[in-house]
């Protein structure tokens, strides 16, 4: 794995990654233009991998219930059913307040199980939402082999279930043994989120794609059901105690599938400088090299970080020609596209590996 947005990156990372994809750059420049190709054009026919996070599916303020989760994937479903009316889709989701919510209601139940739980409650949920858009689709209960002794565990960064106060959150830590960690002016409990080793369901993912394209896939619901490898029978597996990243996990399904890019949709739009500051500002693009080196996200390493560092891992690793990623906003998908919202990451010789989006 890509160590961008960790703090132990240092600028032989940057060297490494620069060498490593520089085949790919000059493969991806010659067969179509740059940064320019992306200003007013949009995207032809794709495979996109897109990444929504839980909090699409739980409106600010508002309580998490069935209910609430069908009015938002309502909501949200249109603008994915629209993509997959002209590419390929499979649509993958975050699971954080939904797994958190069922651990409070669950204390005792392992995050294996209840992470199958929230993707089979998110799961028929979008799925609903998605037919009454006239777009089928086949949620996929999608088991992740991690390693478990990955230094993940001696870490927690996941944020899951909802915010607390210092108060609250010292009580619950102390009475559940639960870790927590700021989140803004508020704290969350924290789990490990290993990066995610082998796909299970990969084949059957392909199988739709290419034999059911009017099927839209929906796989990997909160970074998949965490498993392991019994280390004396590989065959035989066991739930593990953790939340994989969904947009890590995007990044790897992309690369497994053969996907032509990776969408990860926020509720902040694309790559800020200095974002939430009086001088922030937008990337229209950039390189992976330029998010490597400048440690891009690495302030935000329970939110923005694992995105910026999934598109990362996508580009560098895919092995199509020309393969990109894009951060922005879920209302802004068509004009993400087009590269008139968000951020495009893609190898590029622009000048100094980023553009600026210019506001009026």
């Amino acid at each position: 794995m890509l160590a961008a947005v960790r703090a132990s990156c240092t600028s032989s990372s940057v060297i490494r990654l620069a060498a490593a994809g520089q085949a790919k750059k000059q493969a991806a420049l010659a067969s179509a233009a740059a940064a320019s190709s992306y200003s007013t054009t949009p995207i032809s026919h794709d495979r996109i991998v897109v990444a929504v996070g839980g909090n699409a599916l739980q409106r600010r303020g508002e309580r998490l219930t069935i209910e609430n989760m069908l009015k938002a994937a309502a909501d949200m479903a249109p603008t994915v059913a629209s993509l997959h009316e002209e590419h390929e889709v499979v649509l993958t989701h975050g699971n954080g307040p939904q797994v958190g919510e069922l651990a409070l209601e669950r204390s005792a139940a392992t995050f294996d199980v209840l992470g199958a739980e929230s993707m089979g409650q998110i799961g028929y949920v979008l799925a609903q939402a998605l037919e009454s858009n006239g777009c089928a689709s086949a949620p996929i209960l999608t088991q992740v082999v991690v390693d478990p002794t990955s230094d993940a565990f001696k870490d927690p960064t996941k944020f899951v279930g909802p915010v607390y106060g210092a108060k609250e959150a010292t009580a619950l830590g102390q009475s559940l043994q639960w870790t927590f960690k700021p989140d803004g002016e508020y704290f969350r409990r924290v789990v490990p989120s290993p990066p995610p080793l082998e796909i299970l369901q990969v084949d059957a993912i392909k199988t739709l794609l290419e034999h059911a394209p009017h099927i839209l896939p929906i796989a990997c619901g909160g970074g998949g059901i965490p498993v392991a490898r019994i280390h004396a029978r590989p065959t035989t597996l066991m739930g593990v105690e953790a939340v994989i990243d969904k947009d890590v996990c995007g990044a790897k399904l992309a690369v497994d599938i053969e996907a032509d890019g990776l969408i990860i949709l926020t509720d902040g739009g694309g790559i800020w400088k200095n974002f939430g500051k009086p001088d922030a500002r937008e990337m229209s693009m950039a390189t992976p090299e330029y998010l490597l080196g400048t440690k891009a996200g690495k302030e935000f390493p329970g939110s923005m970080g694992p995105k910026i560092q999934a598109a990362i891992n996508f580009v560098h690793d895919s092995k199509k020609e020309g393969a990109w990623a894009a951060i922005g906003d879920l209302r802004d998908v068509a004009k993400i596209m087009s590269n008139e919202e968000g951020t495009i990451i893609k190898y590029s010789d622009v000048d100094g590996g980023v553009v600026w989006r210019e506001r009026d």
